[in-house]
């Protein structure tokens, strides 16, 4: 039996018409009964994004979710940020409470679960960690939280991978470097888990990889790509030919929107037909 309360659920970013997360979402409603939920796509350019977010409040809207640009542009339209988000300087979920907006950033509950999940104890391990974006914090903030032994951030941009460094050094061991300075190899000779962050290899793009050097790495080491789309990354497969565990993005967007889905509704979505969903829309 469906319920019969109308919420409304969204996503709002620019561009937004590839994303998973209304067909994900309503797969999740429907097993769920809650036949009278829906979830929209909102294609919002930066400079209206003020007007979304109280356009949000005002057909009160029950939660939504917030991708890129505005991850960090959407905090000072905001009530009230959780403190991970406030931390990573990014939020991907808003939830609307009688017309009060607080953040959440779901990312870092989806990274530490998918790791869990996988197996992999992030407690003081060695950590190197491609990029510098706002996905890099929310992996950043991670591990710092699990007190990883070391943290390193390479990334092209050698200024970018050190002011993430020196923003997260009264957490955790971090440093920010080049990717291809000898520091980085040093790094990434003594990891226990790579973890990329960037874009590079996600669809249509799929023959991009980081231009690491993966034979650097110590047996065992944990090679983890958050992009999703394709499942399996010229980089997982580089890293598995040469006999390393690997770890997709896909369990990470699951996790994280489980977590968005109980922040929403209360509850905790079927994670696997939240799965078939986004399997369906690779192929």
């Amino acid at each position: 039996m469906g319920s019969t309360e109308i919420k409304n659920f969204g996503i709002i970013g620019y561009p937004i018409v590839h994303s998973f997360s209304p067909k994900m979402y309503m797969a999740a409603f429907k097993d769920a009964g809650l036949d009278y939920y829906s979830y929209i796509a909102f294609p919002i350019q930066p400079g209206r994004l003020m007007l979304a977010v109280e356009g949000m409040k005002g057909l009160k809207f029950r939660g939504f979710n917030v991708t890129i640009p505005h991850k960090t542009a959407i905090i000072p339209y905001l009530d009230a940020v959780d403190a991970d988000a406030m931390i990573i300087g990014a939020v991907n979920t808003v939830v609307n409470d009688g017309g009060m907006l607080t953040g959440y950033n779901t990312d870092v509950t989806g990274f530490l679960a998918a790791l869990f999940e996988n197996g992999f104890v992030a407690d003081g391990c060695n950590a190197v960690i491609l990029g510098a974006g706002g996905a890099a914090r929310a992996v950043l903030w991670g591990l710092c939280k699990r007190r990883a032994n070391s943290v390193t951030i390479g990334a092209r941009n050698y200024e970018r991978a050190k002011k993430l460094a020196d923003d997260f050094l009264i957490y955790g061991n971090v440093q920010g470097t080049d990717w291809t300075s000898e520091d980085f190899r040093d790094s990434m000779r003594r990891t226990d888990i790579l973890i990329n962050t960037t874009p590079l290899g996600m669809f249509p793009s799929t023959d991009d990889m980081p231009p690491v050097d993966l034979k650097l790495l110590p047996d065992g080491a944990l090679v983890h790509d958050l992009v999703y789309n394709p499942i399996q990354t010229k980089l997982l497969k580089a890293a598995a030919d040469l006999g390393h565990p690997t770890l997709p993005g896909l369990p990470m967007l699951l996790l994280q929107g489980k977590e968005a889905y109980r922040l929403f509704t209360g509850t905790l979505p079927n994670l696997d037909v939240m799965r078939k969903i986004v399997m369906d829309e690779e192929k």
